[in-house]
């Protein structure tokens, strides 16, 4: 298989195309999924969750009050004729209302939006079927992660979603193929990343991109499956220039960073510190291996070899002469 193969990405048209055709697709799935009529046209209540979350757009967290005391209950989640079906487990509280709730592991979603019922049945077989509204939680608190988070294994995010009708559903939304960064390693001569694809991307060469002039250093990489260990080119960096330039870097055509999280800033959560590299041949390079804000992984680099041999001179000279 050759690596180094290009990938063709579609042309800008066929690219809003898809766009368009996506979001219309998901806004007519949210209208149907959030209808609140029955066949009869009757208008089916909503209740109103204690909590409704989504850890990692993996574990779906449900709780909320009972609406007809003990009996059998289940949370279904569909889109069209697929669909799980969850047994709601029923919590009597002392002096609180009880509550109805279900802890849901979230597998294989497809692209699309999935609607939320809530289906009873009492002792006498009676079975009722109620939407559910979004969690009445108040604006949401400042912190330093977003409300959501895509699935660290596929990059799919799923997002509670209200639906004009002011139902709340599920919003799944794969990913495009990405490669994400699992860690960097510096070390006394270099820096090496380790990270893998994800959501289709192909293996391919590796290269650093320096900014501003998009000056390309290709970098070696090794491939074990759809995980890869790229070395930081910081000799063939630091001597494509004079001076101090950040460099980003592309394996397989995609850029790499950590992109799956729900960190707001990564540059700011992960801070790094700046360290020298001893390279073969003599040459020292001052590096920063970091994160942008935006999750990209970047590496700011100079060649200060002159430098630090000026700065010795005079004490090797006093030594000399002493």
């Amino acid at each position: 298989m050759d690596h180094s193969a290009p990938r063709f990405a579609p042309p800008p048209f066929a690219r809003r195309l898809l766009t368009t055709a996506r979001s219309t697709r998901f806004r007519l799935e949210r209208t149907a999924a959030g209808r609140v009529r029955g066949p009869a046209g009757r208008v089916r209540p909503l209740l109103t969750p204690v909590h409704l979350s989504l850890r990692d757009s993996r574990t779906l967290n449900v709780a909320l009050a009972a609406p007809h005391g003990p009996g059998r209950a289940r949370l279904l989640i569909t889109r069209g004729p697929r669909g799980i079906a969850v047994p709601l487990t029923y919590e009597p509280h002392t002096g609180a209302t009880p509550l109805l709730t279900a802890t849901v592991t979230l597998r294989g979603m497809r692209d699309g939006v999935w609607r939320l019922t809530v289906e009873t049945r009492d002792a006498d077989g009676r079975v009722r079927r109620y939407g559910l509204a979004p969690a009445d939680s108040g604006a949401p608190p400042a912190t330093p992660t977003a409300p959501h988070a895509p699935d660290p294994r596929t990059g799919t995010l799923v997002r509670v979603v209200r639906a004009r009708s002011g139902r709340a559903v599920l919003q799944a939304t794969r990913s495009r193929p990405r490669a994400e960064l699992v860690r960097f390693v510096p070390s006394g001569d270099g820096i090496t990343v380790y990270g893998r694809l994800v959501a289709g991307g192909l293996p391919g060469a590796a290269e650093a991109v320096r900014r501003r002039d998009g000056v390309v250093v290709p970098a070696e990489v090794e491939w074990e499956g759809a995980a890869f260990a790229l070395r930081v080119p910081l000799a063939a960096m630091a001597g494509a220039g004079p001076g101090q330039w950040v460099w980003d870097f592309r394996v397989g055509r995609l850029p790499v960073g950590r992109w799956l999280t729900d960190v707001r800033d990564p540059s700011a959560a992960y801070p790094t510190p700046f360290r020298v590299h001893a390279l073969p041949g003599g040459t020292l390079v001052r590096a920063h291996a970091h994160f942008t804000r935006t999750g990209a992984f970047a590496v700011t680099c100079w060649d200060i070899t002159d430098a630090v041999r000026e700065s010795d001179a005079p004490r090797d000279l006093a030594e000399e002469t002493s």
